[in-house]
């Protein structure tokens, strides 16, 4: 194997550093390893501080498939009040469900129920303003 040699940059104390700091690198150059040791635990317990690395855990990624969601293309209209003109609300539902005049009036009367289902959002909404209209009122699902 190559041997490897690593060259330590020297810092001068008297160039590169306010006076202080320079004195300071000088002593802590000659010290041993054991004595920075001791040295830095007793620097750790004077002012509170700890000398180590703080290592953060980098949180685990975690592989969620998203499905794309699904644009809803069939609507529900509810008739879930009829208000003040209840007879032309039950006129009105007959005539867009074509269903007869008893069945329109139970529909109206069991409140909230679905006039019409599975239909497009503009035909929903078409029937929701009528019904609205005559003073009843209706939701799209």
């Amino acid at each position: 194997m190559a041997e490897k040699t690593i060259k330590k940059k020297k810092i001068s104390a008297s160039k590169e550093m306010p006076n202080n700091q320079g004195k300071v690198m000088e002593l802590i150059e000659k010290m041993s390893v054991l004595e920075l040791s001791e040295l830095v635990h007793s620097l750790e317990e004077k002012f509170g501080v700890t000398a180590a690395q703080q290592v953060v855990a980098a949180p685990q990624a975690q592989v969620v498939e998203e499905k794309p969601e699904e644009e809803k293309t069939e609507f529900d209209c509810i008739l879930t009040g009829f208000g003040d003109n209840k007879i032309r609300v039950i006129k009105l539902v007959r005539e867009i469900t074509e269903i007869g005049l008893k069945e329109s009036k139970e529909l109206v009367d069991n409140a909230p129920k679905p006039i019409k289902e599975k239909i497009s959002r503009e035909e929903a909404e078409e029937i929701k303003k009528k019904i609205e209209a005559t003073g009843g009122t209706a939701e799209i699902k």
